[in-house]
């Protein structure tokens, strides 16, 4: 029976399967490129930079949009958002399915991630305005869970569509998915729910997505040859947005990030661990799927499949994180989560080689599915639980940019890693091989761009196949070493922020209780 302290909407579980829809439509456009990105250098002979670009493309349009939107989305309608993003995702997807080529195929990437910010964060902001108490908790676990689990199985939808059909079928899969999203939210979700009447902050809104956009953008270029230029002023451009976007809030009527919410320690905190819980998770994803075809020499399908323990694990650990979030504290289950990722993370950097058995393939996916299991329910429940319901779409969107931020700048690094020690170990070999001189300039920049331009050269000189396929695959070995190293180091200083940052279980119901009281007064800043 409902009780006082929790409320739920009409027709509940119909409301929340058509909110986690929505979600997983945004969720598989996240998870599918990965498979495909081997097909995709070779139909469009990509840079190793091409691919990331094309990887990070959703997560750059999602990240950078979601926190304006999120806000646009308190003020106009939440209803309308999730109705405009499911209407918008299917031409974003149909372009993304037939690009001609790789620059094309990243805008549409780039456009298919506004669609998912128009309507990602709403899910989110809905679920803190229709339930309540214990009830609540519930609701984000699944949706968290069901989220997490969808961008882990994404891999194994796009492998089975890759051994039948071309690799834009992987970006098509999610229309129908789309529209019957649409059909849902048009009938059972509610419509104006406790939402906000303050005017947006449009100003500020454009500025975080020029933030956003320019950050993504310059650590994906550092690692290229001739682009270190185009790198630093993109990430100038990113400091200065961030500057003007902090002095904007502190001076708006209406902030699009009350940054008095946002100092709050379990929100900042909270914030932080889930930015690299998710972050870990896609950067991983992004080069495992490689990895298993260019080194282990997977089938789409094998790779997707490989995968799938992430995805079980994830979706039978969630619910089970809500009740120790209710019985010890969202610090412990955080912590507890990260022990996982770990734990995954050096399974993967000490025993994923050239010769590694499935079984410890998975173990490392297994860890990782239970770290993120864990520890994205109370990263989005302390979020969620630290604002007021009116800010229910700041709350959520910077839930949301813990996954899409995260896992772009996370991926970003990470790939910018990978294709600075892969073609920095290429080079080394070429360097050291008496034959090496004999090949032409357009040779050695063809192997030393990605692993499928070395692919390409050893169709071209079959004599020399095996020796160069040898070569790419210790090189991207190389590569990711460096990359699973620096993830390692990235979540164990996220554990030391939580460890010392987050309150224990009885403080931070204290600090809720807090939170709570202060936020039944008028919330924002005085105006000037």
């Amino acid at each position: 029976m409902t009780t006082v302290d929790e409320v739920r909407p009409t027709r509940a579980p119909l409301v929340l399967a058509s909110l986690i829809l929505v979600a997983a439509v945004a969720n598989l456009n996240l998870a599918v490129a990965n498979v495909a990105l081997p097909d995709i250098g070779k139909a469009f002979d990509a840079s190793q930079t091409e691919l990331n670009l094309v990887a990070v493309g959703y997560s750059v349009g999602l990240a950078a949009s979601v926190l304006y939107l999120g806000a646009v989305g308190d003020r106009y309608g939440r209803k309308r958002m999730l109705l405009l993003g499911m209407a918008l995702s299917v031409p974003a997807s149909a372009i993304a399915g037939f690009a001609p080529n790789a620059e094309v195929l990243f805008a549409a990437r780039v456009l298919g991630g506004i669609s998912a910010g128009l309507a990602f964060p709403t899910t989110l902001a809905l679920i803190t305005a229709l339930w309540s108490g214990a009830g609540r908790t519930r609701a984000i676990a699944l949706w968290s869970s069901i989220g997490g689990g969808l961008t882990a199985l994404g891999p194994l939808v796009a492998g089975a569509l890759l051994e039948s059909f071309f690799w834009g079928s992987v970006f098509l899969v999610t229309i129908p998915l789309a529209l019957l999203a649409f059909g849902l939210t048009r009938v059972f979700v509610p419509s104006h729910v406790n939402e906000s009447t303050e005017p947006v902050d449009h100003l500020g809104g454009i500025v975080s997505v020029v933030l956003v956009g320019s950050l993504v953008l310059g650590i994906n270029f550092v690692p290229v040859d001739g682009m270190l230029t185009v790198a630093v002023s993109a990430l100038v451009i990113a400091l200065a947005a961030t500057i003007v976007f902090v002095m904007r809030q502190k001076r708006a009527r209406n902030p699009l990030f009350d940054l008095h919410v946002a100092r709050r320690r379990i929100f900042w905190v909270a914030a932080v661990a889930g930015i690299i819980v998710f972050g870990a998770l896609m950067g991983t994803m992004y080069i495992s799927q490689q990895y298993l075809q260019n080194v282990l020499g997977y089938s789409t399908l094998a790779a997707g499949s490989a995968a799938l323990p992430a995805a079980l694990v994830m979706v039978l650990v969630a619910p089970r994180s809500a009740k120790l979030v209710e019985s010890r504290g969202s610090r412990f289950t955080l912590l507890s989560g990260y022990t996982a990722i770990v734990a995954g993370l050096v399974a993967a950097l000490t025993l994923w080689d050239e010769d590694a058995h499935y079984w410890v393939i998975a173990l490392g996916f297994m860890c990782l599915g239970a770290g993120v299991g864990l520890a994205g329910t109370p990263a989005s429940h302390s979020l969620t639980g630290s604002v007021p319901v009116a800010r229910a779409g700041m709350a959520s969107g910077t839930a949301d940019l813990q996954r899409d931020l995260g896992g772009a700048i996370v991926q970003s690094i990470l790939g910018a890693l990978l294709t600075a020690g892969y073609s920095a170990s290429l080079a080394t070999t070429i360097a050291a091989n008496p034959q090496a001189s004999s090949a032409d300039e357009q040779t050695r920049t063809a192997l030393e761009k990605s692993f499928a331009g070395a692919v390409a050269v050893g169709e071209q000189f079959p004599q020399y196949a095996p020796q160069i396929l040898a070569a790419a695959r210790a090189a991207f070995l190389s590569g990711d070493t460096r990359a699973y190293a620096a993830a390692i180091v990235i979540v164990v200083v996220g554990a030391a922020v939580i460890a010392v940052g987050f309150p224990s279980r009885d403080a931070e119901t204290a600090l809720l209780a807090r939170y709570a009281q202060e936020d039944g007064k008028p919330a924002g800043n005085p105006p000037r």
